[in-house]
């Protein structure tokens, strides 16, 4: 269980979670990161409103990523259907071939 010191936007204060105290410090050095680049970019000085922004912008990052996840999900789930369906047509073929031979022998 990790422990994390939090001093953003004006605001100090210290949350425990079940993650290890490094994965807690990468959290929130990305956040910093964006509040950073939403303070340059837009000049904001309301610590509330680039908050929001901060959230709002790694909401849409998670959302695009979960999206191109379940895109590939799929895109893996039909490559291995076609797969299965070449498989099938192969071994029907094979099938057919060997039933061949076996009548011409009989």
């Amino acid at each position: 269980m990790g422990l994390l010191k939090i001093d953003v936007l004006g605001s100090s204060f210290a949350i425990q979670a079940k993650e290890d105290d490094e994965y807690l410090k990468k959290l929130l050095n990305y956040y910093t990161q964006i509040i950073t680049e939403i303070e340059k970019s837009d000049h904001l000085k309301d610590p509330k409103k680039t908050a929001i922004l901060a959230g709002i912008l790694l909401v849409d990052e998670l959302y695009k990523e979960k999206e191109r996840n379940a895109k590939l999900l799929r895109d893996s789930d039909n490559k291995d259907n076609s797969e299965d369906n070449r498989d099938d047509d192969e071994i029907n073929s094979i099938t057919s071939d060997l039933i061949s031979q076996i009548e011409q022998v009989l």
